[in-house]
């Protein structure tokens, strides 16, 4: 389609005029709003949300657990509507749903500096954290897919970091305005750099498809074609309904529903874990400091991996290192085999991260991408969900986290048999 021709979608202008003065490809600036619309996502993360339990539950007189219960049904909401933004998305592109998930999660942390009570707080906070789960991933990784075909992984690798970035930053920010101000002026900054950084580039910048610029995705080497995902396999176009009847879609579910828990349920009681050990807390939370590293080390990594390899092979990789560093944790008993469990279960996390966004794409094409993602997606929160309270239940019943890790590393072992299952549709 010539550019005369292309389809026009109100918001262009600013785009279609930069995209004739830039010497490179529009897609890097769309993937730049993508970031910024990450490292934004995680104002309501939990690493961020736990730097206000301690004042919120000081000041409210809030029980730990009914402050807790805001993350879980966060959740549950966002795997209810993920399988309606999936069609939104496919529709209306990423600009509107990120644009909206932006917004919507900037006005409740600001509204969160106001909590009277315990009822508006979960008002608030589920409302965050429902975008945080659902609109936000299928938007980045929409938009992702849409743009990236031969680079797509390299695309997801990048996008990936500045979500890690901000589960640095978005703490330490609410730490200082905490310290200067209070827990209310805490949420305002969160609020304040949520919109400043999410929206505006999200708003100005990002189009739905290079196909409504004129542009085709992701142009490769002269020799290659643009509309191919790895060397000489073409983008597939699957319907939500199509990829329900291939064997594919439930094997990359099954690896979710399986792989996720252990990623939620590890992560949660790692430093818990350590110190039961026998490690003091500082060097549990080196650890756990590892573990974020390797994490981040591996998203880097990926961007690399040939495009020409079965991506079933990475992501099997990825469950098997997340299964050598579940079944070290059990018998640490000293900090270098505590580091050692952390890099590898971190490493294989990472990958899997990056991957499984990924992979849908590559298996199941762009043009439904958001339909057939958002089904998944809902099975991916409720996994995450379950991971943290198996490990607490199984906790509270033996005393110890062995029989939980061992649970987790049986989960993930199986990961790594779905991957390799999971063979193109």
């Amino acid at each position: 389609m010539g550019y005369a021709e292309s389809k026009i979608t109100p918001g262009l202008a600013l785009p279609r005029a930069l995209a004739a003065r830039v010497p490179f490809y529009y897609g890097w600036i769309v993937l730049a709003c993508l970031c910024c619309a990450g490292f934004a996502r995680q104002g309501p993360a939990v690493a961020t949300f736990s730097i206000f339990v301690e004042p919120l539950t000081r000041d409210f007189g809030w029980s730990r657990l009914a402050v807790s219960g805001a993350v879980s049904l966060g959740g549950l909401l966002a795997a209810l509507i993920s399988p309606l933004i999936g069609p939104l998305l496919d529709r209306r592109g990423s600009r509107l749903v990120l644009c909206l998930a932006v917004m919507v999660n900037g006005v409740a942390l600001l509204l969160l500096s106001l909590t009277p009570s315990l009822l508006v707080f979960y008002l608030l906070f589920c409302i965050a954290r429902m975008n945080w789960a659902g609109p936000f991933d299928l938007g980045i990784y929409g938009g992702l897919s849409n743009w990236f075909l031969a680079r797509r992984t390299r695309a997801a690798s990048i996008a990936t970091l500045p979500q890690a970035l901000g589960l640095i930053a978005m703490p330490l920010i609410a730490q200082i305005a905490i310290a200067q101000n209070g827990w209310r002026a805490g949420w305002t900054a969160l609020g304040a750099v949520v919109l400043l950084v999410g929206f505006v580039p999200v708003w100005l910048l990002l189009v739905r498809r290079p196909e409504d610029m004129g542009l085709q995705p992701d142009p490769a080497a002269p020799a290659a074609s643009p509309r191919v995902t790895a060397a000489g396999t073409p983008d597939p176009v699957f319907s939500r309904a199509q990829a329900l009847r291939t064997a594919s879609f439930w094997l990359l579910m099954l690896f979710t529903v399986v792989i996720y828990p252990v990623q939620a349920g590890v992560s949660l009681h790692q430093a818990s874990h350590l110190v039961q050990r026998g490690l003091d807390p500082t060097t549990a939370a080196l650890i756990v400091s590892s573990f974020s590293l390797a994490s981040a080390i591996t998203t880097i990594g990926c961007g690399f991996l040939p495009r020409r390899w079965p991506i079933r092979f990475p992501l099997a990789l990825g469950g098997m290192l997340a299964t050598a560093g579940t079944l070290l944790m059990p018998g640490i008993e000293a900090a270098a085999q505590g580091y050692l469990a952390g890099a590898l279960f971190g490493a294989g996390i990472g990958a899997v991260l990056t991957l499984l966004p990924v992979a849908w794409a590559d298996y199941f094409g762009r043009t439904h991408y958001g339909a057939i993602r958002g089904m998944a997606l809902s099975m991916q929160v409720l996994a995450q969900a379950a991971g943290p309270v198996l490990s607490g239940a199984l906790y509270d019943w033996t005393g110890t986290y062995t029989l939980s890790l061992h649970c987790f590393a049986a989960l993930s072992g199986l990961s790594i048999l779905a991957a390799l299952a999971a063979r193109r549709p």
